[in-house]
């Protein structure tokens, strides 16, 4: 009985019905003839109720309801979700669905409106972007049924809550290494560079065409075959690929919904699955007042699963990052030169140079890429127009800013550390480029 009443619900129109009745029962005391078709009609209308509710609650099982989706979200990307819905009624009937959405969104009025006709499966769909990786719980599906008189309605709690997991965004990964494998790279801005013979490993001996490097003539293959023949090399393999992650406050910045961590956290992933797919070794070291962890480089198998669960967990207080215990670790565990993607940000020359000791010895013993994010709100106040005092200093303030930022590519560079300042967007396009152009350079 107590499921039955929190099922059951009278719509807006029983309500307007219940005035009009009042309202002629009030009449009838000026007017008493009215007061019997009133009570006929509140009889009538009685029965109307009761006969709507029996035809929409004899039926069990009048609604089923399904969600589908992904185990895994990707985020900061847009998954779909689909509901299944079928009546089970002899009839058509309006429904109004309630999908219960996790928390994290803080979505209250999502519904959809719909006619369902008897056994014929319908399919709704929406999708969400998720800005934080995490566990996401999924309530139940409430569907609100009105009866065919429209005096009634009865809600269906269908489905089952459950889990899904965010994970950093894979669905980027896959963008770009399709492309990589497609060469359709430059569409997306990722320049792939190949320089023939600059690096050191031998890949095969092919005929002369014009434009070969007449350097890398074979004269022996030239001999046995009658014609030119060359030497090609390709990129050195199984070099050391890290994607450091500061987890530091300087990294809580948001952009379009997702943290800076959350951007790097991405780009870390695609980054790595480029380098494995190149034949590199690729590793991850998190940390912020000291390091939080730290996973091997490795081109094993497994390893781009071991580095989509490692991402995943990270979870940050968003301390002062302390890049003195960033060198030692790296010079206790990173014994062979590597490749080090340093994701960071730096607002200001000071807060940089507090840092520059620490990456100068990094750079010293690996090929250190400084990563940090233009700030693109105060790059738009640049562009903007002065009508008063106040935006006179706003923009002055937002030059220097940008000033600042351009000045610490410029002194790191000086120093022999590799920059990327990139917008957040920009990110991973930015990173694959670097590492490409590395690569060709027989850099690393």
């Amino acid at each position: 009985m107590k499921q039955f009443f929190r099922s059951y619900y009278l719509t807006p129109r029983v309500y307007g019905g219940l005035g009009v009745l009042i309202a002629i029962f009030i009449l009838a005391y000026v007017v008493p003839w009215l007061f019997y078709p009133a009570e006929i009609l509140t009889y009538l209308f009685l029965v109307a109720i009761v006969g709507d509710s029996l035809v929409l609650f004899l039926n069990k099982k009048g609604i089923t309801a399904e969600r589908i989706c992904a185990e895994k979200f990707s985020n900061g990307d847009e998954n779909l979700v689909k509901l299944v819905l079928e009546s089970r009624f002899n009839f058509p009937v309006q429904a109004t669905v309630y999908d219960e959405l996790p928390e994290q969104f803080q979505i209250r009025d999502h519904q959809f409106h719909t006619a369902l006709k008897p056994l014929e499966p319908i399919e709704l769909s929406y999708n969400l972007r998720p800005v934080k990786r995490g566990s996401y719980q999924f309530g139940i599906i409430n569907v609100l049924v009105v009866s065919p008189a429209g005096l009634v309605r009865r809600r269906f709690q269908l489905g089952t809550e459950r889990a899904i997991a965010v994970y950093p965004s894979f669905v980027q990964m896959r963008k770009y290494e399709l492309l990589a494998i497609s060469n359709q790279l430059k569409e997306f801005g990722v320049k792939k560079i190949r320089r023939i013979g600059n690096n050191m490993e031998f890949e095969q001996i092919k005929n002369y065409v014009s434009g070969d490097d007449y350097r890398k003539v074979n004269w022996k293959a030239t001999a046995r075959k009658g014609h030119l023949m060359v030497n090609q090399y390709q990129e050195e393999k199984s070099q050391q690929v890290y994607s450091v992650i500061d987890k530091g406050r300087v990294m809580q910045q948001p952009f379009e919904g997702l943290s800076l961590l959350d951007y790097s956290v991405n780009s870390s992933l695609a980054i790595s699955n480029i380098a494995l797919k190149k034949g590199d070794k690729a590793g991850i070291v998190t940390f912020q007042d000291k390091v939080n962890s730290m996973l091997p480089a490795s081109n094993r198998n497994m390893q781009l699963n071991l580095i989509l669960e490692h991402l995943y967990k990270q979870k940050t207080a968003y301390k002062e990052s302390d890049f003195s215990r960033l060198y030692i670790t790296l010079k206790r565990k990173v014994n062979q030169r590597a490749l080090v993607l340093l994701y960071t940000n730096f607002e200001s020359l000071s807060s940089m140079r507090r840092q520059l000791p620490s990456m100068r010895k990094i750079a010293q013993q690996h090929l250190l890429v400084c990563i940090f994010f233009e700030n693109t709100e105060v790059d738009g106040l640049i562009n903007t127009s002065a009508n008063d005092i106040e935006d006179v200093y706003t923009k002055g303030i937002a030059e220097q800013l940008v000033f600042e930022k351009k000045q610490i590519v410029k002194e790191l560079k000086s120093h022999g550390i590799h920059t990327i300042l990139t917008p957040p967007k920009e990110l991973s396009v930015n990173t694959i480029n670097k590492y490409l152009e590395l690569k060709s350079r027989g850099l690393i």
